[in-house]
């Protein structure tokens, strides 16, 4: 990911079609230790593409994927009566879950 995202900030930056040095020299700028061999694939499979035409069509990919909210919430309709009491444990969840959170501070903040 950080080959690619330093690959678009010099394309936005005016840098039409990157080198390996060029994107060496960004990562470089944080700290970051670049491994040649994934700079090299990178470079050489987007040599001579156009990444908005390569965003874009991973966009209608990613559109066809499903998502998990969809079947969770598909799941809870089947058991009719079921969704209120499981809302309400949940809400006991929370509260439970509140509680030990407020016993971590050990009765201090981090500002006071």
């Amino acid at each position: 990911m950080r080959y690619i995202a330093a690959y678009l900030l010099l394309q936005i930056g005016g840098n039409a079609s990157p080198s390996a040095e060029d994107i060496k020299t960004v990562l470089g700028a944080v700290g970051i230790e670049a491994d040649e061999e994934r700079l090299s694939k990178l470079v050489s499979e987007l040599e001579g593409k156009d990444v908005n035409t390569l965003i874009a069509e991973g966009s209608a990919k990613l559109s066809s994927v499903p998502s998990g909210g969809a079947v969770a919430a598909s799941g809870g309709a089947a058991a009719g009566g079921a969704p209120a009491a499981a809302a309400e444990e949940k809400k006991e969840e929370k509260k439970e879950e509140e509680k030990e959170e407020s016993d971590d501070d050990m009765g201090f903040g981090l500002f006071d």
